[in-house]
């Protein structure tokens, strides 16, 4: 019979964090793959864990990835882990998880901490709808596209950032999102533990000021239907009201229900909107 993959969320920080569940089939498990091994084996030196250790990352997702699923086949169960937080979320495990899956192979994940669950959670701002955005790209071109993207979002925005690229980050925020509420999480369940709420105008004078320190998470509010509504608005109200009409009676609807949809785009009753094509006629 083929082994399972064993998706294991570690602790982002604070050891006390890892769940029992996790530690037993760390223990139990045939193989434990890791991101790094190095900072890994602090982990489990600390549980006195034992278990074989091989590396899983970035730079040899593919290739590792149906190396594994191969000792997964021939009976072995895996455990993978990653640096911090749960396998999978803006991590290699992904790829591992979908040549699992394409070969049968069982897959199940442990849950644990995530450091976006987190820092939404405790960030005040609303966590019903979020877009979990992980790194922004480093290249200009795409990142450029992510930023234009996420001009409209109404969703909570959630993303990851280094200390050295903060600073900018919020620069470019601010430039293409406008001033949003932001909370700016960083060093989750560890001792120096922070999290700022305020404007992003307002970080971005903080962080002048101030060395950033440790790994964060940026949770940005997203943009709110009446702000779309109000620009759509401006947009709508630079046509004249017969090219209004014209533009949706091209689409075929009738002149009754265009008459609605411009009434309704322009926050006129219908009425007014009738008399003003009563005038101009």
């Amino acid at each position: 019979m083929a082994g399972k993959l064993y998706l294991c969320a570690t602790p982002i920080g604070n050891l006390e964090d890892i769940t029992l569940r996790v530690l037993r089939v760390l223990r139990e498990a045939d193989l434990i793959a890791a991101e790094d091994t190095r900072n890994s084996l602090k982990l489990l030196n600390h549980f006195r864990i034992k278990a074989p250790l091989t590396s899983y990352h970035e730079f040899n997702k593919i290739e590792k990835a149906y190396q594994l699923a191969e000792k997964l086949q021939e009976g072995k169960n895996i455990a993978l882990i990653t640096d911090a937080g749960t396998p999978g979320i803006s991590d290699p495990g992904e790829e591992l998880v979908k040549i699992c899956l394409e070969k049968g192979i069982e897959v199940t994940s442990l849950p644990g901490a995530a450091a976006c669950i987190t820092a939404l959670t405790m960030s005040g701002i609303s966590t019903r709808r979020f877009a979990f955005e992980a790194f922004l790209p480093r290249e200009k071109k795409k990142r450029g596209m992510v930023l234009e993207e996420l001009k409209d979002e109404t969703r909570t925005i959630v993303i990851y950032e280094a200390p050295h690229h903060l600073l900018q980050t919020l620069k470019e925020l601010h430039e293409v999102l406008g001033d949003r509420c932001i909370s700016v999480c960083r060093e989750l369940t560890k001792k120096f533990e922070e999290v700022i709420r305020s404007s992003l105008e307002n970080l971005i004078l903080y962080y002048q000021n101030t060395e950033p320190r440790g790994e964060y998470v940026l949770i940005i509010e997203g943009k709110s239907y009446e702000d779309i509504e109000r620009e759509s608005r401006k947009e709508w109200l630079k046509m004249r009201i017969q090219e209004h009409m014209e533009y949706y009676e091209k689409t075929g609807v009738s002149r009754k229900e265009a008459m609605k949809l411009v009434a309704l785009d322009r926050g006129m009753s219908k009425r007014d909107v009738y008399r003003e094509l009563l005038n101009k006629d």
